[in-house]
């Protein structure tokens, strides 16, 4: 197969002219959804409206495609690229004609793409980011595979002329280690593992929001006649309401469980992580099929995650986050149903030298005071949410809400905790489930003490500490801990020479 020569300008595939059509089309349809919608059937019902037929109408929609086709094959035509020895350049623009250059040592990340269009017609998406902004500042629709992936190899070398022969006989060389493939029933177990919570307010949520949608109907049925006498209801009654409401609780429940095992499979379908030299490469996907890679270098925090249940099938996640990535691709920097094993591994190899033999910190009982002040507050709103909609018949809610809440301000106190080493700093958190965000000292942007009017008084304060991707937070400590670490951590990063990327 002919190596595609990169040092000239070329373009992306001719099928990207069908794939900036789809995009292109997909959001003007989006953005007039509703208006055409209401359009039409006005349309349809009147045979005319202001002097418009439904041909005529039916055409339009044909010439606003054809313009569409036409600006997606000007934009293929006017989109080129090429690399230099230390830079990537692109060209793009209808009349407007835009030169980005960006130097390759600025690429934080290019990954691969594939959506269920591209996976029809056999091409990739090439996206480089840079650490300059949460977007994208490259995406490019359409390229063969094999070119896509000589392409990322050869924006993170310096020399695309002198070293194309070495990428050749690496490629040659280097078989993929794949160090890690989910199986299917491992996968299964990560969905039926997880915290369903969220999934079981998203739910509830959902149900909330189409009642009020469709209150008028529901008031039409004149239900509120059926329950007079509501407050008169016998023993027998109540008994069977409450059935009726656990079984709904519980219906709920079920759909919750579902959505979230569905969910994982999608995401997470042929998760496999390669092993590279110096990188870690993570692949999956169902409908939208990833490739990305993890360095080292580009790493700012780590976070682990698992819970009771998924310690027993010796489940483990861990999510990688990285500075400027936008909300929607930092969910793809993570890895599911690790052993311990293997999580310990990848630890060790994106983060070097990392132990935990630091000794432990623990939060002030301040924590646990908090911890039930937002209790009482949750179920203030959830008895005035149930009495609202259901009468007092559901305050037998509490029996269910009072023992969760006491488990949830034990467990939020006995996971907290906090550990400070040489090189890294380790805070332990968590309910339901168990998480531990692990980052590099010499990554750290800013460090801040904050504290309320009432910690002050208790001389509380907590630690807050803030990287490129994200900031944690050592709660509830006392003001002398406080100081000492944020004197220390602001020390070590001024005294050590090491880049933060």
């Amino acid at each position: 197969m002919a190596r595609t020569d990169f040092s000239h300008p070329i373009r992306q595939s001719s099928k990207g002219i069908i794939i900036i059509f789809a995009f292109n089309a997909l959001k003007f349809f989006k953005k007039f959804f509703v208006l055409l919608i209401a359009f039409g059937v006005s349309i349809l019902r009147q045979k005319s409206l202001a002097g418009v037929t439904p041909m005529m109408l039916l055409l339009g929609l044909i010439g606003v495609l054809v313009i569409i086709l036409i600006i997606a094959i000007l934009k293929y035509l006017n989109f080129k690229f090429h690399l230099s020895k230390d830079d990537f350049h692109l060209a793009t623009g209808i009349i407007n004609k835009d030169n980005t250059i960006i130097p390759k040592s600025k690429i934080q990340n290019v990954y691969l793409k594939q959506n269920f269009l591209q996976q029809i017609i056999n091409v990739v998406s090439v996206k480089i980011e840079t650490a300059g902004d949460k977007k994208s500042e490259i995406e490019i629709s359409a390229l063969d595979k094999p070119t896509a992936l000589l392409l990322k190899k050869k924006l993170f070398t310096k020399d695309t002329v002198e070293t194309d022969e070495i990428i050749t006989e690496n490629e040659a060389l280097e078989q993929p280690n794949v160090f890690f493939r989910v199986t299917p029933k491992r996968l299964f177990l990560e969905g039926v593992s997880q915290n369903h919570f969220k999934s079981f307010l998203l739910i509830v949520t959902f149900a909330f929001g189409l009642y009020s949608e469709s209150k008028e109907f529901i008031e039409e049925l004149e239900l509120e006649q059926h329950l007079e006498g509501y407050e008169n209801l016998d023993e027998t009654t109540i008994l069977n309401l409450i059935i009726t409401n656990v079984i709904i609780v519980i219906g709920v429940v079920i759909v919750s469980f579902l959505f979230s095992v569905v969910k994982t499979f999608i995401i997470n379908f042929n998760l496999e992580v390669v092993e590279h030299q110096k990188t870690v490469e993570i692949n999956k996907g169902l409908f939208n099929k990833v490739s990305l890679s993890l360095t080292p270098s580009r790493i700012q925090n780590l976070v682990i995650k698992t819970n009771r249940v998924k310690r027993y099938f010796n489940l483990h996640s861990l999510s990688v986050k990285q500075a400027m990535v936008n909300a929607k691709q930092q969910k793809n920097f993570k890895i599911v149903a690790l052993e311990k094993e293997q999580l310990n591994y990848l630890i060790d190899k994106l983060l070097t030298y990392y132990n935990e033999d630091s000794e432990q910190g623990k939060p002030r009982p301040y924590f646990m005071r908090i911890s039930i002040f937002e209790m009482l507050l949750f179920g203030l709103i959830i008895n005035g949410l149930s009495v609202g909609f259901f009468g007092l018949v559901m305050l037998w809610i509490n029996v269910i809400f009072i023992p969760f809440a006491v488990l949830y301000v034990y467990y939020a106190y006995k996971k907290a905790y906090y550990k400070i080493s040489e090189n890294f700093v380790t805070i332990g958190s968590g309910v339901i489930d168990t998480t531990t965000n692990i980052l590099e000292i010499h990554k750290i942007q800013a460090v801040r003490l904050k504290h309320t009017i009432f910690q002050k008084r208790m001389n509380i304060s907590s630690v807050v500490i803030s990287t490129a991707s994200k900031s944690v937070t050592i709660p509830y400590i006392n003001d002398e801990e406080a100081l000492k670490i944020y004197n220390y951590l602001l020390f070590k990063v001024e005294s050590q020479d090491k880049d933060w990327m």
